[in-house]
This record gives C-alpha cells, sequence and structure tokens, in this order.
C-alpha cells in the first residue's frame, strides 16, 4: 500500500471522519471541519495538520513549514517528502494526523477515542 493511501486510511479509521475533494485534492475532515489535507497525487507525499502541541517542535525539521494561505498562523503545519525518499517517518506522520483530529474535532468525539 502506497503511504498516501495509508495515511488516507488511517485517518479516515478516526470517529465521523470521511474524505472529501475540494480544490481537486483529498482531504480528511470530521463532520464539516478539515483535520488533514493530503493533497492531490503527485510526485510527493505529505500531508498537512493542525498541530496545536506539537508544531513548533515539528517546524524545526527540514521537512516542515508553516501552511500557506494563513493556515500557518493558526498552527496549521506541511509536511512533505519526494515520493522515493527512503525514510519516510510514516509513524510519526500518523501520530499527527492523530493529534490535529484531536485539535479539530468536537470534545465529543475525542472522549471516543479515549473511551
Amino acid at each position: 500500500m502506497d503511504i498516501r493511501q495509508r495515511l488516507l486510511d488511517h485517518a479516515l479509521s478516526y470517529p465521523e471522519a470521511w474524505e472529501d475533494h475540494p480544490w481537486g485534492e483529498s482531504v480528511a475532515k470530521v463532520r464539516k471541519k478539515v483535520f488533514v489535507f493530503l493533497g492531490a497525487a503527485t510526485e510527493r507525499v505529505g500531508c498537512t495538520v493542525k498541530l496545536p502541541e506539537s508544531g513548533a517542535f515539528v517546524l524545526n525539521e527540514d521537512f516542515a513549514e508553516p501552511a500557506g494561505y494563513g493556515l500557518g498562523k493558526s498552527g496549521w503545519v506541511s509536511l512533505a517528502w519526494e515520493v522515493d525518499e527512503a525514510d519516510i517517518p510514516v509513524d510519526l506522520l500518523l501520530e499527527l494526523i492523530d493529534e490535529s483530529y484531536r485539535a479539530v474535532a468536537p470534545k465529543a468525539l475525542v472522549r471516543q477515542l479515549d473511551a
């Protein structure tokens, strides 16, 4: 399974998560709010996530930058690698998707995860 599909499948495993395609790219939403942007299928893999807790730490990495369109000011971080790079930290990306879901989802849904 390719990394992009693995990230999407993980995002869609959360309560009330669903896939949408605004602007011609894949996103995962909880109810009506985006919690991960996966972009369009390209030669790069990565995502954009909301990181209120770990954002400052993650932004120290070469693969991360504040998200465009002013989203970086609200704690959104974009992470990207070339598809053929060998050391894409998939486990880290899965953890960051979790943080983003918890930051965006209604508290009742987050409690379901913790139960």
